[in-house]
């Protein structure tokens, strides 16, 4: 049995779709079908049912599942550790970040690479999503993590960790004393915006677009840290990450509001040039990122800075 084949099962089974899963794989749907039928075939049993728009485990899916993902966490696990103990990886280690992965993430990220690796020498970069993308397709970064949707085909993109994007409002604003809001109220607002370029601009573009939203006014700012201070001097309302307002939310000097009926969130990707050669650094730089422990890190540090 091959652990290629357990990858896809799983890989499979959380996407609940062939397609989705072969993409994340860097496969074709043909083989992700061959490798679940080797799977079955092996096992002696159906472990999937999937019809053109559904697919749903079988009970001996469900037991399989289970047993899948402890063997390849035990696997990761494996592999690190012993790349520890060995600590033979070197070189440098090129990292590019859009803004908001790269002011709030990305260091602890590095840290913690830092301290398996040590001989690893890591130059960081961070731009907007569009110039991070332009940087990676030149080669001049190894590796990148961006809050903007990727869709060129010379780059391989796949999901890391998704990020809830909130309505923020200065204390003195009228709508700051509502519990909720609704899109009407959101009309002919001020709005304090990202530059072009930017994942969030991107997203809050696209949102104002599917409601129907007109900007009375905007003002643009080139990061999510002059983004919080436009609001918290008053100027307008902005849709940001939740990782950059953790700690002002929490001395409550800005306010959140959630909207009816809408629960705002995105994916943050990893990047990678499909030409670029794969260095041992970059591999294992790679497997930490999505590792059990990584992800559940990142996700420890937002709930601390919100319940703190």
């Amino acid at each position: 049995m091959k652990n290629d084949s357990l990858k896809t099962f799983v890989t499979v089974v959380e996407h609940k779709n062939f397609s989705r899963a072969a993409e994340e794989l860097y496969l074709s749907h043909p083989d992700v079908s061959m490798q679940i039928r080797s799977l079955e075939e092996e096992l002696d049993t159906k472990l999937v049912i999937s019809s053109s728009n559904h697919l749903e485990l079988t009970k001996s899916g469900e037991i399989y599942y289970g047993y899948a993902k402890q063997i390849l966490h035990l696997q990761d696990k494996a592999k690190q550790e012993i790349k520890q103990i060995s600590n033979v990886v070197t070189g440098t280690l090129k990292v590019g970040a859009s803004y908001t992965i790269g002011e709030y993430l990305l260091p602890f990220a590095v840290a913690e690479f830092a301290a398996h690796y040590p001989r690893v020498e890591i130059e960081t970069s961070i731009a907007n999503t569009r110039e991070i993308i332009q940087a990676v397709q030149a080669n001049h970064l190894d590796i990148a993590l961006v809050e903007g949707e990727v869709d060129q085909p010379d780059i391989f993109v796949r999901p890391f960790l998704d990020d809830e994007i909130i309505l923020l409002v200065p204390n003195q604003h009228p709508l700051a004393t509502l519990p909720i809001v609704t899109t009407e109220l959101l009309q002919d607002q001020v709005w304090i915006l990202r530059e072009s370029g930017s994942g969030t601009r991107a997203f809050s573009d696209k949102l104002f677009q599917e409601w129907g939203i007109n900007v009375r006014k905007s003002y643009i700012f080139g990061s999510g840290q002059a983004i919080k201070q436009a609001v918290t001097a008053g100027l307008g309302i902005a849709l940001v990450s939740r990782w950059i307002v953790r700690k002002e939310l929490n001395a409550k000097e800005l306010k959140t509001i959630r909207i009816k009926g809408k629960r705002l969130s995105r994916s943050f990707y990893v990047i990678v040039s499909k030409s670029h050669e794969i260095s041992e650094a970059l591999e294992v730089f790679t497997e930490q990122l999505f590792t059990h422990e990584s992800i559940s890190s990142f996700k420890k540090i937002g709930k601390r800075g919100i319940e703190a």
